[in-house]
């Protein structure tokens, strides 16, 4: 066994990990970077990125499709080959991290491939090298694909989001087992260039964890474009055959398909991380960490595994916090009250904070205030493609917003504004006092407050 001292160890360089690493560096410390897949982890290979140059495209083909009673006369010929070279090119490398290694061992780091474990409080084991850590180790080893024990699943060519970002071809049918994010994003996109595609959801409707509002919308948005939903029927077996796929429901039916998604979520793999070492259980499905992100004396976690939001932002926030612990600068303790996230569908699907359910879960007389975009004057102009709405979950008693969702052709974007709010908890009176300009998508807030009553 070979052994080195540095500084800080990162185990997992996804985002948050990266962006620690090397911010560390760059504050003069000796930081050893450890991971077995790629450096940059889920969000520029298979993930945030390249998905969004794929939606970027379905949304062109869309809005030509929208031209005529508006613009003139169209015909849209959906070609996935450009696409698919502009992932490999543009986002992904074509799956070669060289380019991140570099950039971080650049800076002084050094980097190990390979699967790092805990062996001591202050140590990390990488195959035949011990990393010792005179000041701090960093855990962020993300999540992988969860996929579900189906009947007849196991072995069979199924896909999940990295095999759809890596398709070089689009498939002439798809069945998707999932509507979350990931199942409604890639299924709107491959239905766009020409796939059959249906999509099952075994609670009653697509994209559970949003407003009931954007679920409904959302399914009537999908019928119109020929997208199939099953929702309240549980996938219980998978056969392949002769290069299909057909999808047991429980009730009966069934579903059949070229290919086949499974996007029903993702999941830590705690196990073999070494948590022992630090009294912890290998089984958790989340690292505990304070508000400071620390599990223990001189380690801290960060990302998915903190199981705090599986988002690159909330990643990128946490690697803030942890930095500036282990440089022994003052930092605010983690907030989670107004973790905003976008379902980039189209429209898209903007949210932050609570949900009026889960308001009232928590046992708040909560007050709402909604408003159509096709009301308003932005939308009647866009006129076509204008779905969407903005919904307002207020706390009377504290006067505030405590979740805000924008649904529309720029949902994520006037989301901004109400994560804003939510988070500084600006009164809701001082938000009735503002300007709003006219006439933009945004300004359809100023009626939701009117709505809030």
């Amino acid at each position: 066994m070979t052994v080195l001292d540095v500084d800080v160890v990162v185990v997992g360089m996804g985002p948050g990990g990266e962006w620690a690493a090397e911010r560390l560096v760059t504050a003069g410390l000796t930081v050893a970077g450890v991971d077995d897949r790629l450096v940059g982890g889920e969000c520029p290979y298979w993930g945030c990125v390249p998905s969004k140059m794929m939606i970027r495209a379905a949304n062109l083909l869309a809005e030509g499709r929208r031209i005529p009673g508006l613009a003139g006369h169209s015909q849209v010929h959906p070609d996935w080959a450009p696409v698919a070279r502009r992932i490999r090119d543009e986002a992904t490398d074509d799956w070669d991290d060289q380019v991140a290694v570099d950039r971080f061992t650049g800076l002084g780091g050094q980097f190990f491939r390979g699967r790092g474990r805990i062996t001591a409080p202050s140590e990390v084991t990488v195959g035949d090298q011990v990393l010792r850590a005179r000041r701090a180790i960093v855990l962020n080893t993300g999540t992988e694909p969860l996929v579900p024990p189906i009947d007849g699943l196991a072995g069979t060519p199924y896909w999940t989001n990295r095999e759809a970002i890596e398709a070089t071809g689009v498939p002439g049918s798809l069945v998707v087992i999932g509507a979350g994010a990931v199942g409604v994003e890639l299924g709107q996109v491959f239905a766009r260039f020409g796939a059959q595609v249906t999509i099952i959801e075994g609670r009653g409707h697509l994209v559970p964890a949003e407003e009931i509002e954007a679920c409904e919308l959302l399914q009537e948005v999908f019928a119109r474009e020929g997208i199939e939903v099953r929702t309240g029927g549980m996938a219980t077996a998978v056969h392949y055959h002769d290069g299909r796929f057909t999808v047991q429901l429980d009730g009966g039916a069934k579903a059949v398909g070229d290919e086949l998604l499974i996007a029903t979520g993702r999941r830590t793999n705690l196990a073999g991380l070494g948590l022992g070492v630090l009294g912890l259980d290998d089984d958790l499905r989340a690292v505990p960490v304070d508000d400071q992100l620390r599990v223990a004396p001189g380690v801290w976690a960060l990302g998915d595994i903190t199981g705090h939001g599986a988002f690159t932002h909330m990643s990128m926030y946490q690697a803030r916090i942890v930095v500036a612990g282990i440089l022994g600068q003052p930092v605010p303790p983690a907030e989670y009250h107004a973790v905003p996230r976008v379902t980039f569908t189209d429209p898209e699907i903007g949210s932050v904070g609570l949900t009026e359910r889960q308001a009232r879960e928590r046992g708040l007389d909560v007050r709402t205030g909604y408003y159509p975009v096709p009301k308003s004057t932005r939308g009647w102009i866009h006129k076509v493609g204008n779905d969407g709405f903005i919904k307002l979950v207020a706390d009377p008693a504290r006067g505030i917003l405590v979740g805000a969702t924008s649904v529309g052709p720029a949902g994520g974007e006037v989301l901004s504004m109400l994560t804003l709010a939510v988070h500084a908890r600006v009164p809701v009176s001082r938000l009735r006092e503002m300007i709003y300009a006219y006439p933009t998508f945004h300004r359809a807030v100023e009626a939701a407050l009117e709505d809030l009553g």
